[in-house]
């Protein structure tokens, strides 16, 4: 068995004053997952990583909402709108909204 450990793809690295080593300009600016396996053993693995608040866009019912959404925008011209116009309409509907109650 060989001891030479670029037989495998691996390398020798020295790890710096400052406890960081180089994995290579490939790899610049990719975050990575560093596990430690056992005490001096690591394992390290490229990694997208996903902000908890932002999770939820990644979920299946989230995806699906979103293909909808997009959909109907393709399908729906934007048009100018007056926003005071759209609120004085909205605040008459919730008027009689209530008076029917």
């Amino acid at each position: 068995m060989s001891t030479n450990p670029n037989t495998l793809g691996g390398s020798i690295k020295v790890v710096g004053t400052n406890g960081q080593i180089s994995l290579g300009k490939e790899f610049a600016g990719r975050q990575v997952l560093v596990e430690e396996q056992e005490p001096g053993v690591w394992l390290i693995r490229t990694a997208i990583v996903i902000p908890e608040n932002e999770l939820w866009l990644h979920k299946p019912a989230a995806r699906k909402d979103l293909t909808e959404a997009l959909e109907w925008a393709s399908k729906n011209v934007a048009r100018n709108s007056d926003p005071k116009t759209l609120i004085r309409k909205l605040e008459n509907g919730k008027k009689s909204r209530r008076s029917r109650n």
